[in-house]
C-alpha cells in the first residue's frame, strides 16, 4: 500500500513540472518576439533656429502719476462761502475753484487804506513844512537847526505812508487769497469742504487738481540695466522710446523716458526712470498700473529660438536639437536673453538647427521623433510677429518649407 502511494506521488509531481514547462514557455515566447521591436516616434512640434538682430526689450510693472498735481489749501484763515466747480470737472489756468467770505478782508483792506490816506496827507504837510522853513531861514527867521527838524518829520512822514501802503497791499492779497483758482489746467477731484465749512491757513485741503495731459509713467529697472539706460539716453536723442500699455487692455501708447533717477535704490537694487505720455484721450489716469516695454539695446546676428523649446534641468539650460536621422540629442545652451515667447541663445546652438518645440516629456537621448504637424518657427521680425509670412516651418524630415 506504501508502495502504491509512492509511485502516484511521484507520477503527479512530474505531471505538473510539464505542465508548467509548457506555460512558461508559452509566455516567454511573444516577449522574445517583442525584443526585437523598435520603440515608436515620439510626436513632436520643430522650429528652426534662425540668426536675426533681436531687440533687447526689457518689460517691467509701472504705475502713472499726473504730470501735475496739488492738494489745494486756503493762505488765510476763514469760511467757505461757495465752491463753485463740478467734481471732476477739467478746468482751465484761473479758473474760479472756491470762494471765502471776503467781509473781513474787505474790511481789513479799507482800514489800511484809510490809514494810507491819513499819513499821506501827514507827509503832504511835512512836505510843506520842509519848503516854508527853508524861505524863512533864508530871510533869518529860524534857525538851521529847525530846518533839520522839519525835514527829520518829513523823512519819518514818508516813512510812516511806505509802512501803510504797504498794509495796503496786505490786506489787498489777503482779500485775493478770499477767491481759490486753479493754478494749472487739469482735472480737480472730489469735494473736500462746503459752504460754511471753517477752514485754517495752510491746514484744511479744498481740493485736489491733477495735470493728467501729459501723463508721467514711472517705473524701476534693475540697476545691472543701468549702463545700457546711460547710453540710451545720452545718446544724443531726446530721449529714449518706451511702449506703454494696460494690462488685458489692447490699448498701447509711445511715451519719451525723460528722467532717469540720480541714484540707486540700496533697499531695492534699482534705478527709477520716468516716460511722458501724451494721453490726449485721457484712458490713462492717475494710480494705474501699466506695463512698460523699453528696447534698451539691439543684438546684433543672434541666434533666436521660440522660448518653449528651452528646458531647464540640474545643469542648467538645455535644448533637444532634431537630427538628421529623425532622432534627438540634448544640447545644453547658454540664454543670453528671454524676449516674450522668443529665446536669444548665446551659446551651443548654430543658425538653421532644428529644435523641438513640443513633446519634450518623452524625449531621451537618442529618441527617434515624428513631426506632428507644422510648428510656427521664429518670425522674421520680432517686433512684428503677426505679419502674414513672416514665420519659417519644418516638415516632417526636418527641412525648412
Amino acid at each position: 500500500m506504501t508502495k502504491t502511494r509512492t509511485i502516484l506521488l511521484i507520477a503527479a509531481v512530474l505531471a505538473a513540472g510539464s505542465g508548467a514547462t509548457w506555460y512558461f514557455t508559452r509566455i516567454e515566447t511573444p516577449a522574445a518576439g517583442k525584443k526585437g521591436q523598435a520603440s515608436p516616434a515620439v510626436p513632436v512640434k520643430l522650429a528652426k533656429a534662425v540668426v536675426q538682430d533681436m531687440p533687447l526689450r526689457l518689460e517691467i510693472t509701472g504705475r502713472t502719476e499726473a504730470y501735475e498735481t496739488v492738494t489745494l489749501k486756503s493762505r488765510v484763515d476763514g469760511q467757505v462761502q461757495g465752491v463753485a466747480f463740478t467734481e471732476g470737472q477739467h478746468v482751465r489756468h484761473g479758473d474760479i475753484l472756491l470762494r471765502l467770505d471776503p467781509a473781513d478782508f474787505q474790511a481789513r483792506l479799507n482800514q489800511a487804506a484809510a490809514n494810507q490816506a491819513k499819513s499821506q496827507a501827514q507827509l503832504t504837510k511835512a512836505r510843506a513844512d520842509v519848503e516854508r522853513y527853508i524861505a524863512l531861514r533864508a530871510k533869518g527867521f529860524v534857525s538851521e537847526e529847525k530846518v533839520s527838524e522839519m525835514r527829520t518829520a518829513a523823512a519819518a512822514a514818508e516813512s510812516t505812508a511806505m509802512a501803510d501802503a504797504a498794509a495796503v497791499e496786505l490786506a489787498r492779497l489777503q482779500l485775493s487769497y478770499a477767491t481759490v483758482k486753479a493754478p494749472f489746467a487739469g482735472v480737480v477731484g472730489a469735494k473736500l469742504v462746503f459752504p460754511g465749512t471753517a477752514v485754517k491757513v495752510n491746514d484744511t485741503a479744498l481740493a485736489v487738481v491733477n495735470r493728467v495731459r501729459p501723463l508721467y509713467v514711472g517705473f524701476a529697472v534693475p540697476e545691472k540695466y543701468l549702463p545700457q539706460l546711460q547710453a540710451g539716453i545720452r545718446s544724443g536723442k531726446k530721449s529714449m522710446k518706451a511702449a506703454i500699455s494696460l494690462p488685458g487692455n489692447g490699448d498701447a501708447w509711445e511715451g519719451d523716458v525723460r528722467f532717469l533717477d540720480n541714484g540707486v535704490d540700496i533697499a531695492t537694487g534699482t534705478i527709477q526712470l520716468k516716460a511722458v505720455v501724451p494721453n490726449e484721450d485721457e484712458k490713462l489716469a492717475p494710480g494705474q498700473f501699466v506695463t512698460v516695454s523699453l528696447v534698451l539695446d539691439t543684438l546684433r546676428d543672434t541666434v533666436v529660438v521660440p522660448a518653449e523649446a528651452v528646458q531647464q534641468g540640474p545643469g542648467g539650460s538645455f535644448l533637444f536639437v532634431a537630427k538628421e536621422d529623425s532622432t534627438v540629442e540634448i544640447r545644453k545652451i547658454r540664454v543670453g536673453s528671454l524676449q516674450k515667447q522668443f529665446a536669444v541663445i548665446a551659446d551651443g546652438l548654430a543658425g538653421g538647427e532644428t529644435v523641438v518645440t513640443e513633446g519634450h516629456l518623452r524625449l531621451t537621448p537618442g529618441a527617434r521623433i515624428r513631426s506632428a504637424d507644422a510648428a510656427e518657427g521664429i518670425p522674421a521680425k520680432p517686433d512684428d510677429p503677426g505679419k502674414p509670412g513672416a514665420y519659417e516651418t519644418v516638415n516632417k524630415s526636418g527641412k525648412p518649407d
